[in-house]
């Protein structure tokens, strides 16, 4: 049986003020990662961190290459964004568990039962196969 979205762990992960690595964020405007980032920091008022191959800084905010290059200061990490396709977020998944994350979120389209089932042993929430934009209406956000 796969995965299954819990309304009340997405409502949670989205009203809580926290930090939210956003994996696959760049400074391409034209990527669905830009604004949905927009909408997180802006809208839901998280602290975000762009998470990118070149580390480049995205919306004001400093990048990382990695999930492990972010420092100590800005962790723990509270939700692993993942805006990267569906054969390698398994790994972004597993980096997610080594940095003590508390929650990954697979994007629309981005689909692991296995990552989602490995994050899950490891204690965190998921969310798979979802937009935090996209579902803020529904719980008044």
């Amino acid at each position: 049986m796969g995965h299954t979205n819990d309304p009340a762990v997405i409502e949670r992960l989205m009203r809580t003020k926290g930090r939210w690595a956003i994996v696959g964020l760049t400074t391409n405007e034209w990527r669905a990662a830009y604004d949905v980032s927009l909408f997180i920091r802006d809208r839901l008022g998280m602290d975000i961190i762009p998470i990118n191959l070149p580390g480049d800084p995205v919306h004001g905010e400093t990048g990382y290459r990695t999930l492990d290059d972010i420092p100590a200061e800005k962790r723990p990490i509270d939700v692993v964004d993942c805006f990267v396709n569906s054969h390698l977020v398994g790994s972004v998944v597993d980096q997610a568990i080594a940095v003590g994350a508390k929650a990954v979120w697979l994007q629309l389209g981005v689909i692991d039962e296995e990552a989602a089932e490995r994050a899950k042993a490891a204690g965190l929430d998921v969310v798979m196969n979802a937009c935090p934009a996209q579902l803020a209406w529904k719980f008044g956000l």
